[in-house]
């Protein structure tokens, strides 16, 4: 029964599981720059959140702050799921690259209300979107386009709001790296379940 609940080797469209050593190394690569933001977030969460009673980074309570951040203009990050025949491997690339897009875009936004608490945070990014696009190039010899990304406006009236914002920011930025390590990680062991 055991066995059975292994998974098979997942196909890229092209063939089997990426093997190509260079795709391994920017996999480490990439899983290495995703445990340093993940280990930044913390502290950068400590450095611009003042109201720390009411707003934790792993508290239970963040799922009520849903409405505001559809007030404040937050968008919801791409979804990232386990490699399947539904879930390929370039859309796994491509999503992972959108969200990396999405949060740069989110921190500069709020960096403009907390000046210098969020450029570590936002270069390691930047760093690991470059590292996400040579993957793709690897595998399907085109890249995505890494342009500057596309400036958000976010509603931000107070001390509050902007308090608010860079708590959501920085959850979902977390939650988004924990998927994508999820998603590196069947990367970078091949696909082999050994874990079952």
């Amino acid at each position: 029964m055991a066995s059975l609940g292994r998974s098979a080797p997942l196909p890229t469209e092209s063939g089997a599981l990426v093997a190509d050593p260079a795709f391994q190394e920017a996999v480490e690569r990439s899983r290495s720059l995703t445990q340093k933001i993940l280990l930044a977030i913390p502290d950068t969460h400590s450095a611009c959140i003042h109201t720390e009673q009411t707003l934790q980074l792993n508290s239970p309570d963040n799922a009520k702050l849903e409405i505001m951040a559809a007030n404040i203009g937050i968008p919801a990050a791409p979804v990232l799921r386990a490699l399947s025949e539904n879930f390929t491997l370039r859309t796994c690339l491509r999503n992972m690259t959108e969200g990396l897009q999405q949060h740069r875009a989110l921190l500069s936004a709020i960096s403009e209300r907390l000046p210098n608490k969020m450029t570590g945070l936002t270069s390691d990014i930047k760093d690991l979107s470059i590292q996400i696009n040579k993957m793709q190039k690897m595998v399907y010899k085109e890249a995505a386009v890494q342009p500057t990304p596309t400036p958000m406006s976010l509603q931000l009236q107070g001390e509050y709001e902007v308090q608010v914002a860079a708590h959501l920011i920085l959850v979902q930025l977390q939650s988004f790296g924990r998927d994508m390590d999820r998603c590196l990680r069947t990367m970078d062991r091949g696909d082999d379940d050994t874990e079952s």
